[in-house]
């Protein structure tokens, strides 16, 4: 009944915000077809450990095109959306995560209102969309710390052996132009300004390129794996993916950039796949745990 309750308060604050439907949610056909291929399996996969359901999706969205971009839905107005006709690095792994979630419910409440309830609350600072930009999780270290406070993943990364290295933050503010919610508000520009300043202060915890092997043998199915990315004399978030475990094995699966495969795969072994880039430092873990 409680998840009953937020989905109609969901659906109340999306006609609040005006934007309509077709607009906060695309890939209808995608959606219903993947609870077509959960249904028959709805009590098992509710049985299985949250990051076992996770890579049980990861792996239905194999193929799926990459799309960048398809959070910036509208000039003013920020909302929680899902686009399963294609994803980024970020979107895949949450589309996957709230998919996993929703496994928890009864099939008759699996639908795309509920699918954005669970999306708003991995995506938004306290889980909570207030139709501000800012109010959305814009770096991954930020949703790392937001999510374990509320108690919905468990950063792994210092107890794994990281180091600490400076932050450049600066990626969104120095594209400001390519984000239509940046582009159009001095107001979004200035608190990302800020925003960014804050990681800025803070050290970067990751676990460096040449420890990775070494931890591999903690990894679970479904953990998130933030890739850390030299920018300069600092360091920066730059990808991320999921943990699929396949013969003992950790292998990196998310969704490439055009310029490699272009679509959500399954990558080579992690520390291979991290060593494969020369930008590339080290990363950061967090674990679903509900």
């Amino acid at each position: 009944m409680r998840w009953l309750i937020t989905a109609l308060i969901f659906s109340i604050s999306i006609a609040r915000a005006e934007l309509p439907f077709s607009t906060v949610f695309k890939g209808e056909d995608k959606f219903n077809k993947l609870v077509a291929l959960a249904k028959p399996k709805a009590r098992d996969l509710k049985a299985l450990p949250i990051g076992d359901r996770v890579v049980w999706f990861g792996q239905a969205l194999v193929g799926t095109p990459y799309k960048g971009f398809t959070l910036e839905i509208d000039d003013r107005v920020e909302a929680p959306s899902v686009n399963l006709d294609g994803l980024d690095c970020w979107t895949f792994f949450e589309v996957s995560l709230a998919f996993a979630r929703m496994m928890d419910l009864d099939p008759p409440r699996w639908t795309p209102a509920q699918l954005l309830y669970f999306i708003e609350v991995d995506r938004y600072w306290n889980g909570k969309c207030t139709g501000s930009y800012l109010s959305r999780l814009h770096y991954l270290e930020d949703w790392a710390r937001d999510n374990e406070r509320r108690g919905y993943v468990k950063d792994l990364t210092r107890r794994l052996g990281a180091m600490n290295v400076s932050n450049a933050a600066t990626e969104m503010t120095n594209n400001a132009s390519g984000y239509r919610y940046m582009k159009n508000s001095a107001e979004n520009r200035a608190g990302i300004a800020k925003l960014e300043a804050g990681l800025r202060g803070r050290p970067l915890p990751m676990i460096p390129l040449r420890n990775i092997a070494s931890i591999e043998s903690q990894l679970r199915n479904g953990d998130i794996i933030s890739i850390v990315s030299r920018d300069g004399s600092a360091f920066g978030t730059s990808h991320v993916g999921l943990i699929l475990i396949q013969n003992g094995v950790p292998h990196f699966m998310h969704a490439s950039a055009p310029r490699n495969y272009g679509k959500v795969v399954i990558d080579s072994r992690l520390s291979e796949y991290v060593a494969r880039y020369k930008t590339n430092a080290g990363i950061m873990v967090a674990r679903p745990l509900k």
